[in-house]
């Protein structure tokens, strides 16, 4: 039976994070939240739902998931897949057993969870959400010959190749940083449609101007670091 731990970063998601957590298969050894300096009841919720709650006080999405990896890689027995996820309820915890079904069926190493447009609710998803999203996966295109259509945030990978991707991005590029490094060492991947609905709370990053401008800025200083190397 593989080891499966999910990381979830969580910025002032009292209101959801129970939900999230309780629709995680059973399939899941360990639930790690990552508190990423929140001022509200995330920890606390978290913790009465059965997560192990981690604190980051540096804010920023990439600070929380390396939390997360860190914690990890001080345990005695090592997952063989790990999952991130977000803590919104955006995504359907549920499906984490069709992403990880790819690595455990067929050896492959790296699962996003494709935001495909059929299954998602009107407006779970901004236009510049959409835009970014296009022209990320556009340029990957270009450049790499990728087959990426989303930089969901839903996803799997095997611990062992999560680790030589070095992951370094602390804010917003952490999405697109993994894809370029798993373009990069050639490793297998795939895509798999999920379900998207209206997040629970106001996003950190697509409901304000700032965070919106800030996130596409560090996608495409990802993008094209790694196009010309």
């Amino acid at each position: 039976m593989s080891i499966i731990k999910v990381i979830i970063p969580a910025y002032n998601e009292a209101d959801s994070i129970a939900h999230v957590i309780k629709d995680i298969p059973d399939i899941v050894n360990e639930i790690i939240v990552v508190s990423n300096n929140s001022n509200d009841d995330t920890v606390i919720n978290a913790q009465n739902a059965g997560a192990t709650v981690l604190t980051e006080t540096n804010k920023g999405y990439g600070y929380a998931c390396l939390k997360g990896m860190e914690y990890i890689s001080k345990q005695d027995i090592k997952p063989e897949i790990v999952v991130f996820l977000d803590g919104d309820y955006s995504d359907y915890p549920e499906e984490l057993s069709k992403i990880v079904a790819p690595i455990l069926n067929d050896n492959i190493d790296f699962v996003i969870g494709a935001r495909v447009n059929r299954l998602r609710e009107n407006g779970s998803m901004t236009m510049p959400q959409i835009f970014g999203n296009w022209l990320a996966t556009s340029l990957m295109s270009l450049f790499f010959k990728a087959k990426f259509t989303d930089l969901g945030p839903f996803r799997a990978i095997k611990y062992e190749q999560l680790l030589n991707l070095k992951m370094e991005d602390k804010t917003y590029g952490w999405t697109v940083e993994m894809q370029l490094k798993v373009l990069k060492q050639k490793l297998s991947y795939v895509e798999i449609p999920v379900n998207y609905r209206n997040r629970i709370g106001i996003s950190k990053v697509s409901g304000t101007v700032k965070g919106a401008i800030f996130a596409g800025v560090k996608i495409l200083a990802w993008i094209f670091k790694y196009s010309f190397k």
